[in-house]
């Protein structure tokens, strides 16, 4: 059990891709989309994921996080579960400085959307960004995965 601490920005352009070490497809979905926890099923490769996490702080930096592997078959027969539409995305991951940057293109009724996502440390922790990130996003509770299954991008105005 851990509390995670996470800024997260839009990507304004797929510069990120040519810079990635790696990538690979996620398959996702909420059993449960709660305001105060969210119980998340994660298909990455072929492990699964049971995730629960907390609610977010006031400043949208940390949340508490608890993550358990489960097997392919177990996350496949949970995910038929989970509530709709189920969230497919590419991540990549590329490392600028000491940090690891995490991007997620949403495919689906996401489609369009790009979020990069850091973790650190501290709150108050210092990283470089890259040219390719846009506007912080972080604590809008909107680009959250679980409210992205609520209320695809496709429908945004």
């Amino acid at each position: 059990m851990t509390e995670e601490i996470e800024r997260k920005f839009l990507v304004i352009s797929d510069l990120f891709k040519k810079e990635a070490s790696k990538s690979y497809v996620i398959k996702q979905g909420f059993l449960n989309t709660h305001e105060e926890r969210t119980v998340r099923i994660r298909l990455k490769k072929s492990v699964g994921y049971l995730t629960v996490k907390g609610k977010s702080s006031e400043d949208g930096l940390s949340r508490f996080e608890w993550e358990k592997e489960i097997s392919k078959t177990e996350a496949e027969s949970l995910l038929a579960l989970c509530e709709q539409p189920i969230i497919e995305k590419i991540r990549y991951e590329v490392n600028i400085g000491h940090h690891i940057f995490e991007i997620d293109e949403f495919f689906g009724e996401n489609r369009g959307l790009i979020i990069a996502e850091i973790e650190l440390q501290r709150k108050d922790e210092v990283f470089e960004k890259p040219e390719w990130l846009g506007k912080e996003v972080t604590g809008d509770i909107k680009y959250y995965n679980s409210q992205l299954s609520k209320q695809p991008y496709k429908y945004w105005k």
